[in-house]
């Protein structure tokens, strides 16, 4: 790996918790990693610790061979090589585009200069902007000026920090597709941080889940989402619910009763002693439940969400429980109506029962 980072602490003073506890997660070169959670839940601190800008408190980050970070020692951010991508893009308004970009060139000579400001700029897309300013350019232009800048000294590894977080909603999916496609191009090291589930999904090769300092799953997109290994993951990365299950065991291996029906045939499913009695919590995403008008089990409408080519319906069953549904836009069903629901579930996941709602 060329990004080490294992059993990460990083306390600040006058806080009993860490901000970052026991984080451990590798990202090999040329892979870009994200580190996605709520506000507070440590992915800044961890990616500053990275930088060097925040010193770690217990164990270790190396980047190639080099341990740049323990209990013990701390290379300072300078020494570092890595390029760093700030929220607000910190670029000079009085500086050119070359200019801001060439900034940390300055051991170079100026043919070697404008040689590198040249070539980054052609390929952030940005080829003949060098004598434009900052406020000249679209916010998603800014970032790549920003993105430029950070990439001019070929550092080993690139550092960004919610770099879209200024931009509207509607850009920030596409321009992490293109932000992907830049730091391939370049075959460049980097880690991300961002709260929006899209952009996570749309750039990481890796992606880490935190809360409360800690680093609950590093895992590709789909593990994940049909994968996760924490209740906290499973509630936090797509729209799903927890309902009521037991598992039994059935012919050729188990079946689940569920508040929607049994299910059957099931390939990927846990064995009735992984819990006490059998009994857990199942985990049933969006994409779990189909709009059926024919299915025996209904349910009603208790808020809907316009997504454009569908509705994602949020359905109270007749026992109360609380499930999630995606559904085509032209099945456009009012709030309190009743539709029929069935279940299309290819894998179980599982937790142990909790007594609190969700």
């Amino acid at each position: 790996m060329f990004l080490q980072v294992e059993q990460l602490e990083v306390r600040y003073p006058g806080r009993e918790r860490p901000a970052v506890q026991g984080a451990s997660l590798g990202l090999a070169a040329g892979d870009i990693g994200v580190l996605i959670g709520p506000s507070g839940c440590g992915k800044t601190t961890l990616l500053r610790a990275v930088a060097g800008l925040e010193r770690a408190s217990g164990g270790e980050i190396r980047i190639g061979d080099e341990l740049v970070s323990g209990a013990r020692m701390h290379m300072p951010p300078e020494q570092r090589r890595i390029g760093m991508v700030f929220q607000d893009y910190a670029l000079f308004p009085h500086l050119s585009v070359a200019q801001n970009v060439a900034f940390g060139l300055k051991h170079l000579t100026a043919a070697d200069r404008a040689a590198r400001v040249a070539e980054v700029l052609k390929l952030v897309d940005l080829a003949g902007s060098e004598q434009r300013f900052p406020h000249e350019l679209s916010g998603g232009q800014q970032q790549r000026v920003a993105l430029a800048r950070a990439m001019a000294p070929s550092p080993r590894l690139l550092l960004l920090d919610e770099p879209f977080s200024n931009l509207d909603v509607d850009l920030r999916e596409r321009l992490a597709h293109e932000l992907r496609g830049i730091l391939k191009a370049a075959q460049a090291t980097a880690l991300f941080v961002t709260h929006d589930q899209l952009e996570a999904f749309a750039i990481g090769d890796q992606i880490g889940v935190m809360n409360e300092g800690r680093l609950h799953q590093w895992d590709d997109a789909y593990s994940l989402y049909h994968r996760p290994v924490t209740r906290f993951v499973a509630d936090f990365i797509g729209h799903g619910v927890f309902v009521p299950a037991h598992i039994v065991h059935a012919d050729g291996g188990a079946q689940v009763n569920t508040p929607l029906g049994t299910l059957k045939n099931l390939t990927d499913c846990p064995l009735p002693d992984a819990y006490a009695n059998g009994r857990c919590d199942l985990l049933l995403r969006a994409d779990d439940i189909v709009h059926d008008d024919l299915a025996p089990v209904k349910a009603a409408i208790v808020r809907k969400a316009f997504r454009g080519s569908e509705f994602l319906y949020t359905l109270r069953l007749a026992s109360g429980e609380i499930v999630m549904a995606h559904v085509p836009s032209h099945h456009d069903h009012q709030v309190g109506e009743w539709i029929g629901i069935r279940t299309q579930v290819d894998h179980v996941v599982t937790f142990a029962p909790e007594n609190t709602p969700h």
